[in-house]
């Protein structure tokens, strides 16, 4: 699907790591480590793999073939966990400017200062869309920021989770209680499995929406920005539900929303749109959404029907929104010429 090729490096290719016994400050594990074998324990000789995050001295880099020649550091203040699933590196530490960070396989998947921007958009983007949205499937998402801001939706009845790794679900309830909030609600089960096999048992027409909270198309992500998997989230919805998907950036994945458009068009015969946010700490500070509909009540992405409740008494957190409102939700939609020109042209 990419124009580039990625190449998988596993990590028993990796050189070990191990954290120096004289840390200081706090800055604990990862943030000044010395190589296994490595006679020189000086950290202008670490080595790094090509392509892989690491943690250097004081500084998390962020590293990844699917944004070469290019990394954005936070400065740590601790790495609070580090752990391997059966599907990733999960990692938590504590950063000087954005708080708690989440990482999974080197990539930053949230901060607690900028979240919201993300979990709101993905949410509300769509089910602001249509009206008195009732049922609701999340695909990933683990953290559990989309179930939060679903939650705010008095209209849903029912707010189905499949999260393929159950990690993630414990490391964001124990470090990110304001995020993971999301599963308090009574209305989310939680299934823990494969999201791509979980749409696939789900009865035609089940659900108003979906939204597809997945990781960048590498690894236990790459089958949610497929084909398939897109047919079976049009099986999924009902006549006129939506479907919101993380779609990557602009400035860095035009090959990759390329081919979503083009396979959007082909399997949702209601709308295609393609919107955007800011968001600090992902590659190129900017992450895109793919919002379609199924044929059916014609559904007008760009202007929002259902307002988001004003008294929060149906959701668990009481937080205010810090981000969504409906004016950023009808510019979102506004593309700059170089994307709206290929976005268009699909």
């Amino acid at each position: 699907m990419a124009e580039e090729s990625v190449t998988a490096v596993s990590c028993t290719d990796l050189p070990v790591k191990r954290p120096r016994e004289d840390e200081e400050n706090g800055v604990s594990a990862a943030a000044a480590m010395e190589t296994e074998g490595d006679n020189n324990n000086t950290s202008n000789n670490v080595k790094e793999a090509d392509g892989i995050s690491s943690v250097i001295p004081g500084w998390f880099s962020e590293i990844s073939p699917m944004w070469p020649g290019e990394a954005h550091s936070l400065k740590v203040e601790k790495i609070l966990f580090k752990g391997k699933s059966d599907y990733q590196n999960v990692m938590v530490f504590q950063s000087s400017t954005y708080g708690k960070v989440l990482v999974l396989d080197g990539v930053i998947q949230l901060t607690e200062r900028d979240e919201c921007a993300y979990q709101e958009m993905i949410t509300h983007l769509p089910l602001c869309s249509i009206p008195n949205p009732k049922k609701v499937l999340v695909i990933g998402g683990g953290d559990g920021g989309v179930l939060r801001e679903v939650a705010r939706h008095s209209s849903v009845e029912q707010i189905d989770i499949c999260e393929i790794d159950k990690m993630v679900v414990d490391v964001s309830k124990q470090f990110f209680p304001d995020v993971a909030v999301g599963y308090e609600d009574p209305r989310v089960t939680l299934h823990i499995g494969d999201g791509v096999a979980f749409l696939k048992a789900v009865p035609e027409g089940t659900y108003d929406a979906v939204i597809v909270d997945s990781s960048d198309p590498i690894g236990p992500a790459q089958e949610l920005f497929e084909k398939p998997f897109f047919e079976s989230v049009a099986r999924a919805l009902r006549p006129g539900g939506v479907v919101c998907t993380q779609a990557e950036s602009i400035w860095l994945h035009m090959h990759i929303i390329e081919d979503i458009v083009a396979n959007c068009h082909q399997i949702f015969k209601g709308s295609v749109n393609y919107a955007w946010t800011t968001v600090p700490t992902y590659p190129s500070g900017v992450i895109g959404f793919m919002l379609c509909s199924t044929e059916g009540p014609p559904v007008d992405f760009k202007h929002p029907v259902n307002p988001i409740d004003t008294d929060d008494s149906c959701c668990k957190s009481k937080r205010p929104l810090k981000f969504y409102n409906s004016e950023i939700h009808s510019a979102a939609f506004c593309l700059p010429s170089f994307a709206k020109k290929v976005i268009d042209s699909k």
